[in-house]
């Protein structure tokens, strides 16, 4: 249900006391028998807050030195870039880290201003120093990374995760490792931990900003952009992507306005999400409601969450897209317009649309289907072989126009300037552009929704076999297959998909909350989308059964 404040600003009652949250962070000391206060890498790093006791000074020591150890098992010694968003728990865990890496003797590069730093921007930094070095990556001159962010999560959140020397997001042996040790360290009153009284001025000063810039010309074609005089409106969400957007504006004399150029650690200046949090969701039509009412006052417009990985499109005809509806515009549009190798692939996760592998089909290219989770897709992009790779949380990236590595993790702010090309190119937004996609391959309705599900029968639903669905149909179609593991890499999806051939259904239970997550497109509408969520629904239930 839509909680009433959705849509509208933020009042003041709802905004986070940020003198209580600093003070928090170093004040309270996590229980390491409550499992919700140890260290617990997800998909995107470890999350929490400092006011419930999961994000606090003891976590960030005890994860900056297993880090350290990490580095020292597999003997990484080149530098570590480091960087950080705009939540206000950011700052105080960077200057945590920052005393950590320097007592360990790592080679630390900050931001030259101390400022933010996108998470495109610190996987492209790994990647160009690893340039020579990307044929053998266990090569001991390699640089590895963290980001300091929980990505769009409310304001009293923060975030930690690790990027290694492949420059996208670490694999689930890699933070196991990381969230072993580290809980390890925690649980003995961090007596691990090395730490000195260095500040960030006594770290390696590193322009992010500037060869960023410099490089997205390999990626995107300003020419057209610049000649066609769009006029671009970009809404960075008070996040880390707001020193980039004029730099990129001047380099390459494209006509683009800001919208919210500041800095607010209470994010005041949001519309409130669909739940009555404030969330830096650019996907989301509450979230970004501000923009959206300016959707007629620019050519095309976007935003980005808080580090910038992700990216919301507001086309003129439509307003904000579906990021799945935009996946599926960018690969006709890449793939038309790139001469990728025949046999460069797209990397598409399990819940994303179905219309991704009709627009594949129809362009005779491959798809590599994952499970939920970026890291699946970076040795891919990293060789080549994925010309583009998207999620349907509204994450991406691509390959520069020459085929090479552009990054190994989200990237935001390529997906925003790719709407401004392919609208300047075409003459036509990516909205009008989805519409003559949809009129060709047809139209999807897709939606995610969450049931309750208790521990143990989340542990059934991860553990699920395709042997105990016992249905010969959902929604009144015929199942064609039913799936506990990715096609595209054999991978475990820790839950379940069922597919016909105009709908799909998958299931994952949720890794911290007592419910189960839904996924479910349909081709032939919202009634069948809505038998397909209440048929897949008893499918579960009767495997908790048995």
């Amino acid at each position: 249900m839509t909680h009433p404040l959705a849509g509208e600003v933020a009042p003041r009652e709802i905004w986070v006391d940020l003198p209580q949250l600093i003070t928090a962070y170093y004040s309270i000391h996590p229980d390491m028998e409550n499992a919700g206060q140890r260290i617990s890498f997800g998909t995107s790093g470890h999350r929490g807050s400092s006011l419930n006791g999961s994000f606090n000074e003891d976590h960030i020591l005890a994860i900056s030195q297993a880090i350290c150890d990490y580095r020292a098992f597999k003997n990484i010694k080149g530098p570590l870039f480091l960087g950080k968003d705009s939540h206000a728990l950011s700052t105080p865990a960077h200057q945590t880290a920052v005393e950590v890496f320097l007592a360990n003797g790592v080679e630390l590069k900050v931001e030259q201003n101390d400022r933010y730093v996108p998470t495109p921007s610190i996987s492209r930094a790994i990647l160009r120093y690893n340039k020579p070095f990307l044929n053998d990556l266990t090569d001991p001159r390699c640089a590895d990374g963290v980001v300091i962010t929980p990505s769009h999560n409310p304001p009293k959140d923060g975030g930690f995760k690790y990027n290694p020397p492949n420059g996208g997001p670490a694999d689930t042996s890699v933070t196991k490792w990381i969230e072993d040790r580290a809980n390890a360290i925690c649980k003995e009153g961090n007596k691990a931990v090395k730490r000195s009284s260095g500040k960030v001025t006594d770290a390696m000063r590193y322009d992010y900003i500037t060869p960023y810039v410099e490089e997205l010309a390999s990626i995107i074609d300003f020419d057209v952009i610049a000649h066609s005089g769009l006029k671009i409106g970009v809404d960075p969400l008070g996040g880390a992507s707001l020193d980039y957007w004029m730099p990129i504006a001047e380099r390459y004399k494209i006509n683009l306005e800001l919208v919210h150029n500041f800095i607010d650690y209470s994010f005041s200046f949001m519309t409130v999400d669909h739940d009555g949090q404030i969330r830096m969701d650019c996907s989301s039509p509450y979230a970004m409601k501000s923009l959206i009412a300016l959707k007629n006052k620019y050519d095309i417009a976007f935003g980005n969450d808080t580090d910038s990985d992700r990216h919301g499109i507001i086309a003129p005809s439509l307003g904000l897209m579906n990021p799945n509806h935009y996946l599926a515009v960018c690969i006709e549009y890449l793939f038309g317009t790139r001469n990728f190798k025949s046999d460069v692939a797209v990397g598409k996760t399990l819940v994303s649309s179905s219309l991704i592998d009709r627009v594949c089909a129809k362009i005779s290219r491959k798809v590599v289907e994952t499970p939920v989770g970026f890291k699946w897709f970076s040795e891919g992009l990293l060789k080549g072989e994925l010309g583009f790779a998207g999620e349907e949380s509204a994450g991406a990236s691509f390959l520069c126009k020459d085929g090479s590595v552009w990054s190994t993790d989200k990237d935001g702010l390529i997906a925003d300037l790719l709407a401004a090309e392919m609208t300047a190119r075409t003459g036509k937004d990516p909205g009008e552009l989805y519409t003559r996609l949809a009129n060709d391959l047809g139209r999807s309705v897709y939606a995610r929704i969450d049931a309750p599900a208790n521990d143990r029968e989340r542990q059934i639903l991860k553990k699920l076999s395709a042997d105990a669905i016992s249905s010969k149909e959902l929604a009144g179609e015929k199942i064609e297959a039913c799936l506990t593991e990715a096609p595209g890499n054999h991978a475990s999806i820790g839950g379940l998909k069922i597919c016909t051939k105009n709908g799909w259904v998958a299931a994952r239970p949720s890794g911290t909350e007592a419910i189960y997550k839904i996924y479910a497109e349909s081709f032939l509408g919202r009634e069948h989308l809505e038998k397909i969520q209440t048929e897949a629904q008893e499918i579960v239930s009767e495997a908790f059964r048995k």
